[in-house]
């Protein structure tokens, strides 16, 4: 009973560092650090567009997320 808790602690503490490079603060992605293009237009404005996302967490959330019933009808 030991020796298979102990292999199931082994385990999980292996995939947790596997998997946990995937994980930054955009979201889900493949690398660690999101290589994204920065520039600035003509106007002075800055853009930073960001691609290599797998997922990002505002599209996590958006799956959470329950839909306020359609009414039925006029309730009086």
């Amino acid at each position: 009973m030991l020796r298979t808790n102990m292999i199931k602690t082994l385990l999980l503490i292996l995939t947790i560092f596997l998997f946990s490079g995937c994980f930054n603060k955009n979201g889900i992605s493949a690398k660690y650090y999101s290589e994204c293009k920065e520039y600035y237009d003509l106007q002075g404005f800055y853009h930073k567009d960001c691609d290599d996302d797998m997922i990002t967490y505002g599209e996590m959330g958006e799956w959470f997320k329950k839909e306020k019933p359609v009414p039925q009808g006029n309730v009086y």
